[in-house]
């Protein structure tokens, strides 16, 4: 029987013995397909190859955002409308 307490999270941590029960009894985790990843497995995203003219793209679009002025941010401005912030800008 599902009481109020039963799902509660916080609950449930103070009584792991039946969260394994329940995980073991659910047919919605059985019915969930898993895979085991370990960190030297071959990454599932195949690696793709640029051609010469999207690397060019991406090196001309790169080089605009470089070159960009520096936008400021003006937080110099908000800590002086704030006191309490003043010690905390630096």
């Amino acid at each position: 029987m599902n009481t109020p307490d039963s799902l509660n999270p916080f609950v449930l941590m103070l009584d792991p013995e039946a969260v394994i029960t329940a995980m073991e009894s659910s047919r919605d985790l059985r019915g969930l397909r898993h895979r085991v990843c370990r960190p030297l497995d071959k990454p599932l995203i195949p690696i793709t190859h640029r051609t010469l003219t999207q690397r060019k793209a991406i090196r001309a679009y790169d080089a605009v955002i470089d070159n960009e002025a520096f936008m400021d941010s003006g937080v110099e401005f908000y800590a002086a409308a704030q006191p309490a912030l003043q010690r905390a800008v630096h």
